[in-house]
């Protein structure tokens, strides 16, 4: 067994607290988040049934969270408010709050501003 694949192989959980195992090692019946979103699931409260580790070369190592996807229930469908909650949440982010025009895109927040009011004299040569 490599010192890696060594370090990151825990199954009983007696090192680290949690079943522990290496990247793409995960046992059937376990999955991240995203692999459970993928499936239309989510967690819905369980604890923490595992956890991946990756080694990564002078810093620590990546840590996915795996959940049981036999107790995992499913995705809370979009109702209509959350659908218009979630518009207004956009549309804020599209305005400029300089000019206060809908730019068209997502305001950059490096900018502050849409590109026209961030960089009016190149905007006016050409």
């Amino acid at each position: 067994m490599s010192g890696a694949f060594g370090k990151c192989f825990d199954p009983n959980g007696t090192r680290f607290g949690v079943p522990t195992y290496p990247w793409r090692y995960a046992p059937d019946g376990l999955a991240t988040r995203r692999q459970l979103r993928a499936r239309g699931l989510r967690p819905g409260g369980q604890p923490i049934a595992a956890q991946v580790l990756r080694p990564r070369y002078r810093r620590g190592p990546l840590v996915a969270y795996l959940y049981r996807v036999d107790r995992a229930k499913p995705v809370r469908p979009m109702t209509a408010r959350k659908w218009a909650a979630l518009a207004k949440a956009n549309a804020a982010r599209r305005r400029c709050p300089e000019c206060d025009r809908d730019a068209g895109y997502v305001i950059p927040t490096s900018l502050g501003t849409c590109v026209t009011c961030a960089y009016p004299e190149e905007q006016r040569a050409a």
